[in-house]
């Protein structure tokens, strides 16, 4: 059964064209690394169209960019992951200056996998969503 995760809408203080440049290029990741809690998530790797990463104790999680909508949305599927899931990104206009942003994540889940998981993803991608809104998209 697909279920759907998504984050709360989050402005952006950016043009939706510089935001989505950065985000678009996984090799842009490399500095906000240090904003992982190393408990959240160790061994994390990355090129400009996938990452990887080890979250424990779910393990191993491989995501590839499938699909880039210029500059509007970033869609990923997973690699590699205990669970099938797609995950992206979508940017909207407000003005020249901010644009809004949201998170979703969708995902092939049993009953049983549900009830365990879902709190943590609705808090992880709500955390995601905190730390791509924080972001610097001017540098």
């Amino acid at each position: 059964m697909m279920t759907t995760f998504e984050s709360t809408i989050r402005q952006i203080p950016y043009p939706q064209q510089q935001v989505y440049q950065k985000l678009s290029n996984l090799e842009h990741l490399g500095q906000f690394k240090d904003r992982i809690p190393a408990d959240k998530a160790d061994s994390f790797s990355f090129d400009a169209d996938s990452l990887s990463i080890n979250v424990p104790p779910v393990g191993s999680i491989t995501m590839r960019i499938v699909d880039r909508e210029e500059p509007k949305t970033v869609k990923f599927e997973a690699a590699e992951s205990p669970v099938p899931f797609n995950f992206w990104i979508q940017l909207v206009p407000v003005s020249e200056d901010t644009c809004k942003m949201k998170l979703t994540l969708k995902a092939e889940l049993n009953i049983f996998i549900k009830g365990m998981v879902q709190k943590p993803l609705t808090e992880g991608i709500e955390k995601i969503a905190d730390v791509l809104q924080a972001i610097n998209y001017g540098e």
